[in-house]
């Protein structure tokens, strides 16, 4: 089970660190991605972090802003979120990369639970 949580809300230019922790499975094997899908629009691709952890990959909407990252002793995998915007408001996933493009939902087969995020004064 994969399971985001972390989200709340913020002011603007605030900070939110997400976790998306696993259990039943490790981690260690698998490149893991967040998306974030806001009301009315589709889910979009916001960060991919590759097994070992060495290559990251944003959305230009984030980018400078956001940091992926991994701890294989926790079996989580985090999302540092700083500058908050409102345009970051949604409800944020994490998944398992299957295959195909890393910036596509598409490509990832497992899902968890989304956490939602909100930016507002």
């Amino acid at each position: 089970q994969l399971q985001a949580s972390g989200g709340g809300l913020v002011q603007p230019g605030g900070s939110l660190t997400l976790s998306c922790a696993a259990s039943g499975f490790t981690l260690d094997y698998y490149s893991i991605g967040w998306f974030r899908q806001a009301p009315g629009k589709e889910r979009e691709f916001v960060a991919h972090i590759t097994s070992s952890g060495g290559t990251t990959r944003y959305a230009d909407s984030v980018k400078g802003r956001f940091t992926m990252s991994r701890d294989k002793a926790k079996n989580t995998v985090y999302l540092q979120m700083n500058s908050l915007t409102p345009e970051d408001t949604a409800v944020y996933y994490c998944a398992t990369y299957y295959a195909g493009s890393f910036y596509s939902a598409r490509s990832f087969d497992y899902w968890g639970q989304g956490t939602q995020v909100t930016v507002s004064s």
